[in-house]
């Protein structure tokens, strides 16, 4: 199972995320679990527009680093433009949350996604999907890691449905 965090917050973004998930469906199945999709404020940076998020987990026998290569090649097919040490407004985000419990630590790869316990737009969907699920590298389920967060930046669920069941 890879379990992704998308978001966007550039032109339609609904749509940005709806194209992202069709993608991914392309070259991993349907999605065994969607989140639902928050508006979120943007996080670490100021003067940014608001972002949608989401959560979407699939099932794959492709590697983390196959893996890693499709989603970027998704986010430049919807025009994200990666400039390293910035946090710029964005087409689209595509982050690897998990690869099963795998722990992968490389220069250009690291699963679980090392943010993800201070991140209330990243813990708020994938605890609706997986709540059970428990970090390998914290040994705590989703729901402990949410009510333990610190992040209290504005997470709310919206009613956009992508239509995709």
């Amino acid at each position: 199972m890879v379990c992704f965090c998308l978001g966007s917050n550039v032109g339609d973004r609904a749509a940005y995320l709806k194209n992202t998930l069709e993608l991914l469906t392309e070259n991993f199945g349907t999605a065994s679990k969607i989140s639902s999709i928050y508006e979120t404020e943007p996080w670490g940076v100021s003067k940014h527009d608001d972002y949608l998020n989401m959560v979407a987990a699939f099932e794959t026998a492709l590697s983390p680093e196959k893996v890693f290569m499709i989603a970027s090649s998704i986010e430049k097919k919807l025009g994200r433009i990666r400039r390293t040490g910035r946090i710029d407004p964005r087409t689209i985000d595509i982050d690897i949350l998990f690869y099963d419990d795998l722990v992968i630590n490389k220069d250009d790869l690291i699963i679980p996604h090392p943010r993800i316990a201070s991140r209330r737009f990243v813990l708020q969907p994938l605890a609706e999907i997986m709540e059970h699920f428990v970090h390998p590298v914290f040994g705590k389920t989703i729901a402990e890691l949410f009510s333990q967060c610190s992040d209290n930046s504005l997470v709310v669920k919206t009613k956009i449905n992508l239509f995709l069941h």
